[in-house]
């Protein structure tokens, strides 16, 4: 009988959520060196360069890779012959793991949990209550994967039931590219098959945990049905040309997972789920001498990857520009964004809605006119910081939003990640707007343009308040231009293009 104190189990979900938060796993640092290298769409390569250089800031720094610190998930195997040294419930010492990690001083950790999801969507505050899932198993010892999943991967989880007789590829291939950009390839997809739908789900996000380990599958060769299937899926989800961010390029997917189950003779259970830039997840294990111990990658670890803008980049003042200037930027081309930008996401958009729809005014000191917006909300600064770490969240959120801003506001341009949908798309090419990306995965390299940060207007939602940023030589690309050209169209079929002639054999 192995007994386990509650401090044990508290401080070690604690301290792998901090440890996560701020270390990528060494797989997933050479799987992106690997795709780096072998890149040949320079916005995808500048994408993936921007998250490796984020990626060892944040661990020499021991700051959050990415804004969104995520929603905690726990797969938690307890041993059968284990005692715990405890009055409290499983689920509350690993809920109070989450409180520490989060409210730690010294790298305080975005609180985006909402309580009451249907009514009034009220911050917990600490990031509570952790997802958890409980199994017991032979054994001695408990054996743990936490993981803190990002809300832009999150979101982008598919679920279907097919018929026995259907394609499977057919419907991932299919499924795929409608998921955009908003999970931040290029990452892991998660593909489960069979049991029920929760199963299935269920399967799916526990296999995201797993090593990535494609290239040894490529190099042993496929033995089973599913090895085949996760082969297949590989090849044929990299041919889409996504790439990187959505902007086109070779490397969509790092690896692919597949996992299955026995299911209904009548079902065919499917799940995606993807993981995005920011990929955290760790295991270990407690055998009763103590809480884990956990060993950082080393520096060494990360490839000899430097990030600077390209010579021909344009500069420019976001206190001076015009609605002139907008309209000479084409879909692809690189920013440098100097000046005063405000931010806001679903909260403040609500607000502001509800204050149009009222026939109010927005609040003293909120103007929008000639303005833009950033797409964000950024982790507490700590230890002299502007702000924390502060990378865009996903843009097609605010498209209900977005013929309102451009109508009522004045608003001359957004920031934000990933693809705009047809509603913003048509929204932008009326007032001959614009829309700019940030890279999804390069939140704390982004914040160190940020030289000056306060609060505008609706304080109280705390991360989602309107802040005014001072900003310098912030990187962003012209993801929609003014005539409504999406570079999140052009980039995917010219790549998927150049792949298919890559893959095509010579005619003699």
């Amino acid at each position: 009988m192995t007994t386990i104190k509650a401090n044990d189990l508290i401080d070690s979900i604690a301290d792998s959520l901090q440890f996560i938060a701020c270390y990528h796993p060494k797989d997933f640092i050479q799987a992106m060196a690997q795709a780096y290298e072998k890149e040949q769409s320079p916005a995808a390569k500048d994408a993936i360069a921007q998250i490796l250089v984020n990626s060892r800031m944040c661990a020499e720094d021991k700051r959050p890779i990415c804004q969104d610190t995520g929603i905690v998930n726990v797969f938690i195997k307890v041993g059968m012959k284990v005692q715990w040294e405890t009055e409290q419930s499983l689920d509350d010492m690993i809920n109070e793991g989450v409180r520490r990690a989060y409210l730690h001083p010294d790298n305080v950790l975005r609180a985006s949990i909402v309580s009451d999801p249907i009514g009034k969507r009220k911050n917990t505050g600490d990031n509570t209550p952790a997802i958890i899932h409980t199994e017991l198993v032979p054994g001695d010892k408990v054996d743990i994967h936490v993981a803190a999943k990002g809300g832009g991967s999150e979101n982008k989880a598919k679920f279907a039931i097919l018929n026995p007789s259907d394609n499977l590829v057919d419907w991932v291939l299919e499924t795929v590219p409608k998921m955009g950009a908003g999970w931040c390839p290029p990452g892991i997809i998660s593909i489960a098959v069979g049991g029920t739908a929760e199963k299935a789900m269920l399967m799916a996000k526990e296999a995201l945990m797993e090593p990535i380990n494609i290239q040894e599958l490529i190099e042993k060769g496929a033995e089973t049905a599913a090895e085949k299937l996760r082969l297949e899926l590989y090849e044929k989800v990299n041919q889409l040309g996504i790439g990187a961010q959505g902007l086109g390029g070779l490397t969509t997917v790092l690896d692919v997972k597949v996992s299955e189950y026995a299911t209904h003779a009548a079902s065919l259970p499917v799940a995606i789920i993807p993981n995005c830039a920011a990929t955290r997840h760790i295991h270990f294990t407690l055998d009763g001498s103590g809480p884990a111990q956990l060993e950082p990658p080393a520096l060494s670890d990360w490839p000899d990857v430097t990030w600077q803008a390209a010579e021909n980049t344009r500069h420019v003042d976001l206190d001076t520009v015009t609605q002139a200037d907008i309209e000479q930027w084409q879909p692809g081309e690189t920013l440098l964004l100097s000046g005063h930008l405000l931010t806001g996401r679903d909260a403040a958009h609500k607000r502001i809605a509800d204050l149009f729809a009222k026939g109010e005014s927005l609040p003293e000191g909120l103007d929008f006119k000639n303005r833009f917006i950033y797409y964000v909300g950024p982790v507490d600064p700590v230890q002299g910081e502007v702000v924390g770490p502060a990378g865009p969240t996903t843009a097609t959120r605010m498209d209900k939003f977005t013929e309102m801003m451009l109508a009522k506001t004045g608003l001359l341009g957004m920031i934000g990640k990933a693809e705009r949908g047809p509603t913003a798309i048509a929204a932008i090419q009326k007032h001959r707007s614009v829309y700019l990306i940030a890279v999804g995965g390069s939140a704390y390299l982004v914040s160190k343009a940020v030289k000056s940060s306060k609060i505008i207007a609706f304080e109280e939602l705390g991360m989602e308040a309107v802040r005014e940023f001072h900003i310098e030589n912030m990187p962003v690309t012209v993801a929609v231009d003014s005539l409504g050209d999406s570079v999140h169209k052009t980039g995917p079929i010219e790549w998927r293009q150049k792949i298919a002639d890559i893959s095509m054999p010579s005619i003699h």
